[in-house]
């Protein structure tokens, strides 16, 4: 038996060899993921993915987990629940080990009910939805974490500098309620409520409408609940329109593709983070991503999305290696509520039986305006 307060992430992926995987019938694990690789949202499919597999073809490159490597069927969904639920039906037809990575809240909350009636495992999907966290589902895990954690910390921002007239510009669908709940909630604490609110169609960019609501009730602060085409249209539009207060958004949005939308006129744009800066080396799994993405020479950008498709990608393949001889579904929902308080280079996963969010940790990054990223 493994002492799980005795492993240590940090092992590397060499560690990984020799152990017996999930399905022994294959010489690959075959992870099965539905996101957005076309569209407005696009670059938050395309940069998790890329962190990912960044991690995977390490391990792969030693030898994989027991001699098989770990490959994800990706299918794009476009960021639209329709096409994400066929795209989960056609996964769960070809026998995947788990469902893994996928992107938004919309996508996810169509695609969890499949994986559950299959029972196959749904892990570390690109949302931080209380939907998908409660009630409480055996087969869910989140490594993120939530839209709640990430705008309690706005609003306590917002409160330590006394902005209390705050608006809220949000997607017109699950995730971007969801961020509203969190707002609404964040305020009612304080004993404060949004100022104005104010909604875009996903996939869109009409803000036109939002502004104009929004500006009319002079807001000191506006956060954002959306993609990062919709927030950087926002953000353009209300400055054009007069609007001189700051823009806070959740980690969702796709911090380094909203600061190539906005180019200088990011500056000072807020951005919640649910993972480490890739960019300060100030933890070990940051150095360690910064030196895995370098040695792609450009292949692989560090960004925060990367980063969490990394992190998430090193959890999936701890969950694997740990799954032992039993194999199945089973046995990797045991193994993956066995990572309990482990660190993966400083940022701790906390699974257990009972509980299947691995992590609270949040904290707030600034654009610079020169498509760099301030913690």
């Amino acid at each position: 038996m493994i002492n799980r307060r005795q492993f240590s992430f940090a092992a590397g992926a060499a560690s990984l060899v020799g152990f017996p995987a999930v399905h022994a019938q294959s010489d690959k694990i075959i992870l099965g993921q539905s996101a957005a690789f076309t569209g407005p949202a696009a670059q938050l499919g395309i940069q998790f993915h890329a962190g990912a597999k960044l991690y995977f073809d390490q391990i792969n490159a030693t030898g994989g987990i027991a001699g098989r490597s770990i490959e994800i069927r990706k299918l794009d969904d476009g960021y639209e629940p329709a096409r994400c639920e066929e795209n989960t039906r056609k996964l769960l037809e070809d026998d995947v080990t788990a469902l893994f990575g996928y992107i938004g809240t919309p996508t996810s909350i169509v695609a969890l009910p499949l994986a559950t009636k299959a029972k196959v495992p749904f892990i570390a999907p690109f949302t931080g939805a209380m939907a998908l966290r409660a009630p409480f589902n055996r087969y869910a895990f989140h490594i993120r974490a939530s839209y709640n954690d990430e705008t309690a910390l706005i609003v306590k921002q917002l409160h330590n500098v006394g902005l209390t007239k705050v608006a809220v510009f949000y997607q017109n669908d699950a995730y971007g309620k969801a961020g509203l709940d969190g707002m609404t909630a964040a305020l009612t604490s304080l004993n404060l409520k949004p100022v104005a609110i104010a909604t875009v169609e996903r996939n869109s960019v009409d803000v036109a409408k939002a502004v104009e609501t929004i500006n009319a009730a002079m807001p000191e602060a506006v956060v954002q609940i959306s993609a990062y085409k919709s927030c950087a249209a926002y953000i353009r539009a209300a400055r054009k329109a007069g609007y001189g207060g700051g823009f806070y958004n959740v980690s969702f949005v796709g911090t380094q593709a909203l600061a190539d939308e906005l180019g200088k006129e990011g500056a000072g744009v807020v951005v919640s983070q649910v993972v480490p800066s890739p960019y300060t080396g100030s933890k070990a799994i940051s150095r360690e991503f910064s030196e895995a993405t370098r040695k792609t020479n450009g292949a692989v950008q560090a960004n925060f999305s990367s980063m969490e498709g990394y992190i998430a990608a090193k959890v999936m393949a701890e969950g694997l290696r740990r799954s032992g001889v039993k194999g199945g579904a089973d046995a990797l929902i045991a193994a993956l509520e066995s990572i309990n308080g482990q660190p993966v280079g400083g940022f701790n996963v906390n699974f257990s039986r009972t509980e299947h969010t691995g992590s609270s940790f949040v904290e707030m990054s600034m654009l610079t305006g020169d498509g760099r990223v301030r913690t």
